[in-house]
């Protein structure tokens, strides 16, 4: 969707605090080399505004007349679609647009594609642009990114990067510029990026909402101030969004003049080797930030400071090693890493050092003498008067009037460190156990009836876990064919996949054409269509759909026996790390988790499903194990979610892992058999249709069995520990092939 910036928005000086946010969109504006910005953060905390009212402060654009793809006369793109475009062409001014890419885009949308109806009806081969071409030269924006298909992520990230869009698809070959500002937003609780799609993100922000009472209501205030009347509120900050454009425009037309010197160059060097940063990415982010915020504080020259903002802001995402990782960065060891990098570079060169009429003096101010908002050691004009009423007369970071999102003194205040962030993260190193005690005889494995400690139990300690946790395992999937929810697990109709079949007449994008059943269909009626000519008569009705096939995301919910017939200590480090490798699997698929945990003589649901893995290892960090097994109610409570999840999302279909030994020894209802009423219970979720994989968590020497039996009562499949990792599948493979040679 592509949207001027001439009606009303709420300004972008009006946002209160946020100072990062703010910042990091205007370091992109002043030089789109940085890479875009991807905003996380919870619900509701002016995500999207801040976005949008950065659009209004985009200088108006020059474009030739009549180009589809937004070129500058002064510099058309020779390679343009729509050109070439003579010296002098026509041209005329326009608004920065700002674009809106919708979760459901198709990928025909975002990049073009064929234009059918020119296609058939003037028999022409003819491009329609999509949405990167609409966003050249001003703002793409992309609200929950997260949720967006990873294939348009992809194309959207290569566009971002190389600045220009290449399309190969439905017969065209087409290339065009493509370059825009890239922002996505995000809440990490309805799930994460892949790592590496996160590392295409120039810098991060993660936005939460104040916790101070005065900073709340003032943000209420103004927003119910422009709602109530929109070009008032818009006027009341006029000059300050004037400023702030004017500020702007100076930073773009100054930052190709910035110098890096080498001696900054090796400072950014050395502090992403001390993050152990991958790749290069990270250097040359920082490199154009550094410079970016140096033009934006009216220097000519990256200082150190530049160099802390920019690395502050460009780093964060970059540290994850581990999709349960998360994103952050502790200021403290980014002090330290400066501190040491100074050390390595020794005695400062006068020759290297910022020269020039518009570098900060002793002071650290700025060119004006004033200082400069955008840097660490500014302070608001709010926490120096101690008025209530933030000032209206600045559209920078820092200098909005508004205090800091938490009330407290602003970030990179000598002292005072941002409560907006986490607190700093414990040393590395494995989650402390629980003293040693002595272990009760283990009397469920002799016994199915026989029941735990009846005890609270006690927490689960995820330190080491098993080998389960890292390895790879096996990819489960649901039978059949699905709707096609997104994700990489089981078969499902798409819109992305590869062509199985026609699938009858109503094709209405290139993309949805099957070409062959097309032909076949329009042949037999040539001759009554009167052709005479080499072309093929291709009327409307004659037009054929392509049946695609690709993979779905699923629900994948795990119910896991935390009774004590499952509390041997080292028996539950196993099932743990066999959830957290599923759990990395579900991640990597794009699938919905939800845990169901069962104990005493109770189940709950322990993780309502989400996307975001991450919260589910934290509630499996929190399981406490001990008491009698009530393995029915596990069961009756895992067809209850299903059941209501089934209403909320019905594309995506379900898949059950029971981590179980098979034992209960709660009955469903008074004097039952507790073995037969969980059969009896499995049974119910095969009736609806729910795949079903049972862990068998069975050890020891005395096995019983039980839980092949509920598997078959499922409908499902029943694996071991050792059989559910793809290494010990290849281990059978092999050990099989050897008995055939021998």
């Amino acid at each position: 969707m592509r949207t001027s910036v001439s009606s009303p928005r709420f300004p972008f000086s009006a946002v209160v605090g946020h100072d990062d946010l703010r910042l990091a969109l205007l370091l992109n504006a002043v030089h789109p080399g940085v890479g875009g910005v991807l905003v996380r953060g919870e619900k509701g905390t002016a995500k999207s505004t801040a976005v949008r009212a950065l659009a209004a402060l985009l200088p108006d654009l020059d474009v030739v007349d009549g180009c589809r793809f937004g070129c500058d006369p002064a510099a058309p793109d020779p390679d343009c679609p729509d050109g070439p475009h003579p010296a002098g062409a026509a041209s005329g001014a326009r608004p920065a647009t700002l674009v809106e890419l919708p979760v459901g885009a198709t990928e025909d949308r975002l990049v073009g594609s064929l234009d059918l109806e020119r296609a058939l009806s003037e028999g022409r081969r003819a491009y329609q642009p999509g949405l990167l071409a609409d966003a050249h030269r001003g703002v793409l924006y992309v609200d929950e990114v997260n949720l967006l298909h990873d294939h348009l992520v992809d194309l959207l990230l290569d566009a971002a990067a190389m600045g220009r869009a290449h399309v190969e698809r439905d017969g065209v070959s087409v290339s065009h510029a493509a370059r825009f500002l890239l922002v996505g937003t995000m809440n990490p609780e309805e799930g994460e990026l892949r790592p590496q799609l996160l590392d295409r993100f120039g810098l991060t922000v993660e936005v939460r909402a104040s916790r101070d009472v005065g900073t709340r209501v003032e943000v209420t205030r103004r927003r119910m101030e422009f709602e109530d009347d929109p070009a008032g509120f818009a006027a009341r900050f006029a000059g300050a969004e004037a400023d702030t454009a004017a500020r702007l425009r100076d930073a773009r037309a100054r930052v190709g003049s910035v110098r890096v010197s080498d001696r900054e160059l090796r400072r950014i060097a050395f502090v992403c080797a001390r993050f152990d940063v991958d790749g290069m990415r990270a250097d040359l982010v920082i490199s154009r930030a550094a410079a970016a915020h140096a033009a934006w504080a009216g220097r000519s020259a990256v200082t150190e400071d530049d160099v802390r903002v920019a690395a502050r802001l460009a780093l964060p995402h970059r540290r994850r090693r581990d999709p349960f990782d998360e994103p952050g960065l502790d200021e403290k060891d980014l002090e330290e890493a400066l501190r040491d990098a100074e050390e390595d570079l020794g005695p400062e060169d006068p020759d290297d050092g910022p020269d020039g009429p518009d570098d900060p003096g002793p002071d650290g101010s700025g060119p004006d003498g004033g200082s400069d908002p955008g840097s660490p050691d500014a302070s608001s004009d709010a926490d120096e008067s101690g008025d209530a009423e933030p000032p209206e007369n600045s559209g920078a970071p820092g200098a909005s009037g508004a205090a800091d999102s938490d009330g407290s003194a602003p970030r990179g205040t000598p002292g005072a460190q941002d409560a907006t962030n986490d607190p700093p993260e414990a040393p590395d190193g494995d989650a402390p156990e629980a003293p040693d005690v002595p272990e009760a005889p283990d009397t469920a494995d002799s016994d199915p009836r026989a029941g735990g400690d009846g005890g609270e139990g006690r927490a689960v300690v995820l330190g080491d876990t098993a080998r389960l946790h890292r390895a790879t395992v096996r990819r489960f999937t649901v039978p059949g064919l699905g709707a096609g929810a997104p994700g990489r697990r089981s078969r499902a109709r798409t819109d992305t996949g590869r062509v199985v079949r026609p699938a009858g007449s109503g094709a209405t994008r290139a993309a949805d054409l099957h070409l062959p059943a097309t032909v076949l269909a329009a042949a037999p009626h040539q001759a009554e269509r009167g052709r005479n000519g080499p072309g093929l008569l291709v009327h409307r009705t004659d037009l054929r759909r392509a049946q695609r096939e690709g993979r779905e995301g699923n629900l994948v919910l795990f119910v896991v026996d935390a009774s004590g017939s499952m509390a041997v200590r080292k028996r539950m480090t196993a099932v743990s790390g066999a959830v957290l490798g599923l759990l990395r699997d579900a991640y990597q698929r794009r699938d919905k988790v939800g845990l169901v945990t069962f104990r005493g003589r109770a189940a709950e649901l322990a993780l309502p499903p989400t996307s975001s893995v991450p919260t589910a290892q934290q509630r499996l960090a929190k399981l406490r194990t001990g008491g009698r097994t009530p393995l029915a109610e596990g069961l009756l409570k895992a067809r209850a979610v299903l059941t209501a999840e089934r209403r909320r999302d019905p594309r995506r279909r379900p898949l059950l892992v029971l981590l179980t030994d098979g034992r209960a020894t709660v009955a469903a209802r008074e004097g039952g058999d507790a073995v037969a009423d969980a059969r009896r219970a499995a049974g119910l979720l095969a009736a609806d249709g729910v795949h079903t994989v049972v862990v068998d968590c069975e050890s020891g020497h005395v096995r019983l069995g039980l839980a092949a039996p509920l598997a078959a009562a499922a409908g499902g499949d029943r694996v071991t520990l050792d059989e559910l990792t793809a290494d010990s599948v290849g281990d059978v493979v092999r050990t099989a092939r050897s008995a055939v040679a021998a």
